[in-house]
């Protein structure tokens, strides 16, 4: 009797030893119960993931060229919206050619490509905005703290002379692609991500 107390008493030590190691731990998510924070991820209730900011890579470059895929296709390589723009980052082909890329169907078919044609269609912008950037980085244009992320990828949306544009007429012409989606809005929604290490490039081509 005592030998099955004994075996019963560590099945139950065992199973409670275990089941302590698939509880959340609150200090690897830096979640302090102080603040009002809650583990509540995954969850079956959409309200749960509505104020999210997907991707969730901070505000390097790889945050900055995620946010953006992720607001252009939702990050999908194989996307062609309906005015027939390209890829994860959603390019034209008088764009793609600009950077030297003339075969579509091997840049929808090449994620690598594809991520190369971001780096290089910045780097091209960039050179072209470079005076923008040193003279309105910091300002405030219609309520928003313009940024050199901001700026690149108001550029990315709408070509650099929309963002030209736009900020010699601080901020008064409200310019938007072809879904309304204006420039303020990605200078707003993009600024403060680092992208100091896109090299300026009179004319950036896809190696």
């Amino acid at each position: 009797m005592i030998k099955k107390s004994i075996f019963y008493v560590s099945i139950l030590l065992i199973v409670a030893f275990i089941s302590s190691g698939f509880k959340p731990h609150r200090d690897l998510f830096g979640l302090d119960e102080n603040e009002g924070l809650s583990y509540v991820f995954p969850s079956q209730n959409f309200i749960d993931y509505a104020s999210l900011k997907i991707p969730f890579t901070g505000k390097y470059f790889i945050g900055f060229k995620e946010a953006i895929a992720h607001k252009e296709s939702q990050g999908k390589y194989h996307k062609i919206n309906t005015l027939g723009y390209m890829g994860k980052y959603q390019f034209g082909k008088e764009t793609l050619e600009s950077i030297g890329i003339k075969d579509s169907t091997g840049f929808m078919n090449s994620p690598k490509l594809q991520e190369k044609a971001f780096v290089a269609l910045l780097s091209k912008n960039k050179y072209e905005l470079q005076d923008y950037i040193d003279n309105f980085e910091g300002k405030i244009v219609d309520g928003i703290k313009v940024t050199e992320s901001g700026i690149l990828a108001a550029a990315h949306l709408g070509g650099t002379g929309s963002i030209k544009r736009f900020l010699n007429s601080n901020g008064e012409r409200k310019c938007k692609d072809e879904y309304g989606t204006s420039v303020r809005t990605y200078l707003r929604d993009f600024g403060g991500y680092e992208t100091s290490g896109i090299k300026a490039v009179k004319n950036a081509q896809v190696k």
